[in-house]
């Protein structure tokens, strides 16, 4: 079975949860379905090599067919900084080359977005016309929203002429969700609420997996040989894409009381920058505040990288502060390298962990619940130690990657089969 499945970004220099989500789904699938991926193309340099450089390509060395199509930013007078922060995050783009590819497809079985808005309204155009099933992968977010981050999708600040309507409105890019023959979202609140709304639509949980093979090798030694300074530390690490929502300022703005406390501490804010503006203000704040020495911002790994595998494992604790989170698949990786788990109480981490028993929920709204679950896990090793082996357990009993795959396989056998 040949599936083609829309990605709203790809680029693997800025790697994150849900390129790897991507990537376990397509390997869980292996051999029985053939992902065939479509992506937007990689700005170029002057030589022809992709901007900015990338490590490797994780699904390209896998084998997987990777199908890059020229996307744009359907809106006039914006500056080119926040042209290319749209793309980095895989804004609301729009591309003639992905219908007609799509189109020209042969063989294929279902179309599978994990995009909203206009590129997943191609996908949705197409599989009508070709009498195909449709699926869409909630990544980020849809019902289940802060009302803050809700405003700014249906209210965006970016000003300029936006000529993208026109298209969006004729390829269905707001019917992409309502009319989707099946839609797959990891979140149980979102699902609960995708079911109020839409009652006779298929909605399955699909939440994402961890292979707990990869973390069981020892990595420490290269996380310590790479960053000296986490030697002999109590290492308080955040990992995600450097990004308003996942809110690392917020920890930032905690680091000087943290140290205070805890001056054996070291805090190391690892990913991708994906909205610049907001990584230089983190980086000023931190020198602002006098910590570039105690707050390390090493930037973004390559996938499955063995250093930032070991910093999870050195870490005392990882730490969550985002302002939304879906699902969380950081607090799986983190439970499957021996660390204990502190997170912002969103609904994906609610989902996983159970307060005081393999983890820490704190409200953001509520420093000190985040300052006495920190104080606990620092200075309690034991009680740190037991909770993450009931997280690592949790990971290891409902999150294996191939059985959560099989269940998208099945999916996509039952749609085919009813559409035939």
């Amino acid at each position: 079975m040949r599936v083609a499945h829309i990605l709203r970004k790809y680029n693997p220099a800025e790697w994150g949860g849900t390129e790897t989500a991507i990537e376990r789904l397509f390997d869980g699938l292996q051999p029985s379905v053939t992902p065939v991926i479509y992506c937007p193309r990689l700005k170029q340099n002057g030589n022809g090599t992709p901007s900015p450089a990338i490590w490797r390509d994780p699904l390209a060395e896998r084998g997987y067919e990777i199908r890059r199509f020229r996307a744009c930013v359907p809106v006039w007078g914006i500056s080119k900084q926040t042209r290319g922060q749209m793309v980095s995050v895989g804004g609301n783009l729009f591309s003639f080359e992905l219908l007609r590819d799509l189109w020209r497809e042969r063989e294929v079985s279902v179309i599978h977005s994990h995009a909203l808005g206009r590129l997943g309204g191609i996908g949705l155009t197409v599989a009508k016309r070709r009498n195909l099933p449709f699926v869409v992968t909630i990544h980020g977010g849809y019902l289940d929203l802060p009302e803050t981050l809700r405003r700014q999708m249906h209210e965006p600040s970016y000003g300029g002429l936006e000529w993208g309507k026109a298209f969006g409105a004729v390829f269905n890019s707001r019917r992409v969700v309502p009319e989707a023959d099946a839609i797959l979202t990891c979140n149980e609140r979102e699902a609960a609420l995708l079911r109020e709304k839409f009652p006779h639509k298929r909605v399955q949980v699909q939440p994402h997996g961890v292979p707990m093979s990869v973390f069981e090798k020892d990595h420490r030694a290269a996380a310590r040989e790479t960053f000296p300074k986490i030697t002999g530390k109590k290492l308080i690490l955040i990992v995600g894409r450097v990004d308003p929502v996942k809110n690392q300022g917020w920890v930032a703005e905690r680091a000087p009381a943290i140290l205070m406390k805890h001056p054996d501490a070291v805090v190391v804010l690892a990913g991708a920058c994906t909205d610049a503006e907001y990584g230089s203000a983190l980086e000023a704040r931190i020198r602002e505040l006098g910590l570039h020495d105690k707050v390390l911002t090493p930037g973004g790994f390559p996938p499955g990288d063995p250093v930032l595998i070991g910093l999870m494992q050195q870490a005392s604790v990882v730490v969550l502060p985002s302002i939304s989170e879906t699902f969380g698949l950081v607090i799986l990786e983190a439970w499957s390298a021996g660390a204990p788990v502190i997170s912002s109480r969103t609904s994906g981490a609610s989902a996983l962990i159970r307060h005081g028993e393999n983890g820490w929920l704190f409200d953001l709204q509520n420093p000190q619940g985040f300052h006495d679950a920190l104080d606990c896990v620092l200075t309690q090793p034991e009680i740190a130690r037991v909770a993450t082996e009931r997280g690592r357990e949790l990971a290891r009993a409902k999150y294996d990657t191939r059985v959560l795959a099989g269940q998208v396989k099945q999916l996509y056998e039952e749609l085919v089969e009813e559409r035939k």
